[in-house]
């Protein structure tokens, strides 16, 4: 998890909201891949911390399929990331800091355990939960939104 929180202060040097993701082997031994929020830096909707991380484990693994390996993540993941676990047959979720407003692993939905779902992986959430909440509390009371682009 701190190797999650590292990555998670590189969001921010982007300008993005501080979350950050590791990929582990399945021995846990060996960092497979990393990941940031780099939504700002990239112009993408979809460069969530999670999501970056899941596609460079599989592609250093030359495989989809990320079986047996575990993902630790610093916030609880949104229903697009979850969906990404799930749809990855990723074999664990490690995750610090609850997503009240957003969280898609037991606070409003819980979409990697759904029973009607062909895979389900082992959750493990709350770990270094206060350490991975203060960048986000930080970011946010630090940030103007109404500075950011807007359309229209």
């Amino acid at each position: 998890m701190r190797l999650a929180l590292a990555e998670a202060e590189q969001a921010v040097r982007g300008g993005d909201v501080p979350v950050g993701a590791v990929v582990l082997s399945p021995d846990g031994a060996t960092v497979l891949a990393t990941g940031h929020n780099e939504r700002e830096a990239a112009h993408d909707p979809t460069a969530h911390a999670e999501v970056l991380a899941l596609r460079r484990a599989a592609a250093r693994l030359g495989a989809w399929r990320l079986t047996e390996c575990t993902l630790v993540v610093t916030l609880e993941p949104c229903t697009m990331c979850a969906g990404a676990i799930q749809q990855s047959r990723l074999g664990r979720l490690v995750y610090g800091a609850r997503d009240e407003k957003a969280g898609a692993v037991g606070s409003l939905w819980d979409v990697v355990r759904d029973r009607r779902l062909n895979h389900r992986p082992e959750v493990i959430q709350g770990v270094l939960a206060e350490e991975c909440a203060e960048p986000l509390r930080r970011f946010f009371r630090q940030t103007d939104f109404r500075t950011r682009p807007t359309l229209g």
